[in-house]
């Protein structure tokens, strides 16, 4: 999955009615419905909008014919394989209609051209592990964690040794788990912090 990088827009004009696109990045449903509620134009024929944050989507016709605006442009970031992003298409009608098929075309077709001109991001899942080392390895730890460019997102020493949390790629888990293991000759305790 990828994210957007940044707000991007893009404009084309489709027998005669103009699609205004405008797709941002959120984090929220809340930061999502306040985009599209900021970015709405009131003097448009329609506003029609899609958003994806995580499993979690919906998107709204705006008085277009049911299934021709907002699905449409749900499909487009689905295709691109992005989440995290709110996208609004505004229409001004040019007084030629465009029938269903049309609709569904220009709605999504003009979203996915959008959505190409931004900058993807590729999201990386992370795991939280804990590590603890007798004190004698800590310094063995420090040279892991800085060779391999790791967060310390918290450090503490306990009577038995040295206590750190950081984050790693998931890819990586097996290779640093191994790593730790081995440059401690088994002396290091590792668990991944598990949702709650």
């Amino acid at each position: 999955m990828y994210e957007i990088s940044a707000q991007c827009e893009y404009e084309e004009e489709i027998k005669k009615s103009r699609f205004a696109v405008i797709a941002k990045p959120v984090k929220s449903v809340q930061e999502a419905m306040s985009f599209i509620e900021a970015n709405s134009v009131t003097s448009a024929n329609h506003n029609c909008w899609a958003y994806r944050i995580g499993n979690d989507y919906r998107f709204n016709d705006d008085g277009e014919p049911s299934g021709t605006a907002g699905k449409p442009i749900l499909s487009a970031i689905e295709f691109a394989e992005l989440t995290n992003v709110a996208v609004l298409v505004i229409r001004w009608f040019g007084g030629v209609k465009l029938g269903t098929g049309g609709l569904c075309r220009a709605y999504g077709g003009t979203a996915a051209k959008c959505l190409q001109l931004a900058e993807k991001v590729e999201i990386i899942e992370q795991l939280e592990v804990f590590i603890s080392v007798p004190f004698e390895c800590s310094n063995i730890l420090y040279r892991i964690l800085e060779s391999l460019d790791l967060p310390k997102l918290k450090e503490e020493y306990s009577q038995n040794g040295l206590n750190i949390s950081t984050e790693i790629p998931a890819v990586d888990w097996e290779s640093f788990h191994s790593e730790v293991l081995d440059s401690t000759n088994g002396r290091a305790e590792i668990k991944l912090k598990k949702d709650s």
